[in-house]
């Protein structure tokens, strides 16, 4: 419920903080007193437009508060939750609202600034102000099917659980169809690389062995050439090794007279020795330098197909095989990508099938709550001098979704013989704070905003209507907090709490302040509600009548 209000610098309000309580309250006054004002500051302080209007004049600024106790179960805390703003479980909610005189705005939540969008969803799920000018609330259409399950306490569920399937499924349908078309596009490519790996079978690690094995032979290629003729050189007939023989047997047969020459004989023993392991060497050499020219070439070709077809895939040569891997799946893939789409039309069918059939059976239980809604309401009418009007729940239907199939509508017909229409087309000035009232009423037990607010419902009626709209007001205070500005003594004498709205004149201007009346109180202003200007003992005595009545 509304707890409290703080208004600063707004029109005709310098300063002032009223203190809210349970059950009906009503605020009276004098024409002109100022009672729009406090409607128009709590609209800004619950996300209403920001008009600078509101501004008092020769101020920078103004500021409204507005403290709200709310249930820890109340749709404001999960949807703030929601936007990442927490509120201490067991505190009031306060909002805040700021305007500058250039037209500038803040909003706040618990001191968490916020859009002021996020403020006006807020107020619109804590507090429910009617009045001629309302578009939300009952008046919204978009609202009237979940009031509607709540009067005749229908359980949606079911149904939004079966529509959850059906979209689940359609999203994974579209998703498998979505894949196997642009698989299908490429179906003829996969098929042709495919086959081409396939037909390559490169082999994990095989690029890097080719490459070892073809650096190997082009070394031993230039190692050859390098070693070519180096075997006549020398052991061929005219080599080193025969020049050095023969060199040896000249020197040996004069060797023995000459001691330097046995040296030198021995020395040249010792050359032979050493070139003739030389020429051995490099013989073996040679030979382990020795490949196949077609093994080369043989190489060389793998090796430049293998690098070939991994550029033309740009992969790496190594990772041709799981690609080849991974495009079979990919065809593999193809093929079952039809079972799949075939299965999941089969379960989009079923799951269909469950959801309107579900939807139906709520159709129906809502068509049977709305004739009870009609009869409820229209029992509310006649006593609201309404007795001309008739009310009904327009059922229609609406495009498959969450809630079912059904689109709701609260209609209204003024005249007899009118044609029935929307509530806010229909229903004008007081008419329509009284159809309100008179839907509120029938719909008590369905649950309300935590705080209600009625501005002059009770317009253009007096007597046993006013005394009608009085009691109902009385009821639905029983569920929820109910304020209303109101001119009928016999709404006031209803009420739990009485505030008094008062416009002063001064030396710095015009001022408005609220008072909260007691006893003796009430009955002068309900007194001079009933007999004007000059209040009579006669009204004094009625004024007591009524408050004891009440």
């Amino acid at each position: 419920m509304l707890r409290q209000l703080a208004i600063h610098n707004v029109v005709l309000v310098e300063r002032l903080e009223l203190e809210f309580e349970a059950g009906l309250g009503v605020l009276t006054g004098e024409t002109g007193a100022g009672k729009s004002i406090l409607l128009d500051a709590l609209g800004l302080a619950l996300g209403a437009r920001a008009d600078t209007g509101l501004v008092r004049s020769g101020q920078d600024s103004a500021a409204v508060s507005a403290e709200i106790d709310l249930a820890s179960d109340h749709p404001v805390i999960g949807l703030l939750d929601e936007q990442g703003v927490s509120i201490e479980p067991g505190e009031p909610l306060i909002v805040r609202r700021t305007l500058r005189s250039d037209g500038g705005s803040r909003a706040f939540v618990d001191g968490a600034s916020v859009p002021a969008g996020l403020l006006r969803d807020v107020g619109a799920l804590a507090v429910e102000i009617h009045g001629q000018h309302d578009d939300r609330g009952l008046l919204n259409p978009k609202g009237h099917r979940a009031l509607l399950d709540a009067f005749g306490r229908l359980d949606p569920t079911p149904v939004e659980h079966a529509w959850a399937e059906v979209t689940r499924i359609e999203a994974e349908l579209l998703e498998a169809r979505t894949a196997t078309a642009n698989a299908e596009r490429d179906r003829e490519w996969f098929e042709h690389a495919s086959a081409e790996i396939e037909a390559l079978s490169p082999e994990e690690g095989e690029e890097s062995r080719l490459a070892e094995e073809r650096a190997a032979m082009q070394a031993g290629l230039k190692a050859g050439e390098s070693l070519s003729g180096l075997d006549e050189l020398l052991g061929g007939s005219d080599g080193a090794l025969a020049q050095l023989r023969q060199a040896a047997r000249r020197i040996e047969r004069i060797a023995a007279d000459h001691p330097l020459l046995a040296e030198a004989l021995a020395a040249l023993d010792r050359a032979l020795v050493e070139a003739s392991e030389a020429d051995d060497r490099i013989a073996r050499a040679a030979d382990a330098m020795a490949f196949d020219p077609a093994r080369l070439e043989q190489v060389e070709a793998r090796l430049f197909e293998i690098r070939g077809l991994a550029r033309k895939h740009r992969v790496e040569p190594d990772q041709l095989t799981a690609l080849g891997r991974q495009m079979r799946e990919q065809l593999e893939a193809i093929e079952a990508g039809g079972e799949q789409i075939a299965e999941l039309d089969r379960q989009l069918v079923a799951a269909r099938e469950t959801y309107f059939a579900a939807a139906g059976a709520l159709s129906k239980r809502r068509d049977q709550a709305a004739s009870r809604l009609d009869v409820a309401v229209a029992s509310e009418l006649a006593p609201l001098k309404l007795d001309a009007a008739r009310f009904r729940t327009a059922m229609s239907a609406a495009e498959p979704g969450p809630s079912g199939t059904d689109r709701l509508e609260f209609e209204v017909s003024t005249n007899p013989g009118a044609p029935f229409g929307p509530l806010t087309r229909i229903a004008s000035g007081g008419e329509l704070s009284r159809f309100i009232l008179a839907l509120k009423v029938a719909l008590a037990e369905a649950g309300s905003a935590a705080t209600m607010i009625f501005d002059e419902v009770d317009r253009g009626v007096g007597g046993a209507v006013a005394s009608a709209i009085g009691e109902r007001l009385a009821r639905l205070a029983e569920q929820s907090q109910v304020l209303v500005v109101t001119h009928s003594p016999q709404v006031a004498a209803r009420a739990s709490h009485h505030y008094r709205i008062e416009k002063s004149h001064g030396p710095d201007g015009t001022r408005t302040s609220v008072r909260k009346l007691d006893a003796g109180e009430r009955r002068e202003e309900i007194a001079r509600m009933l007999s004007g200007a000059s209040v009579t003992e006669e009204a004094r005595a009625q004024a007591s009548r009524l408050l004891d009545a009440a």
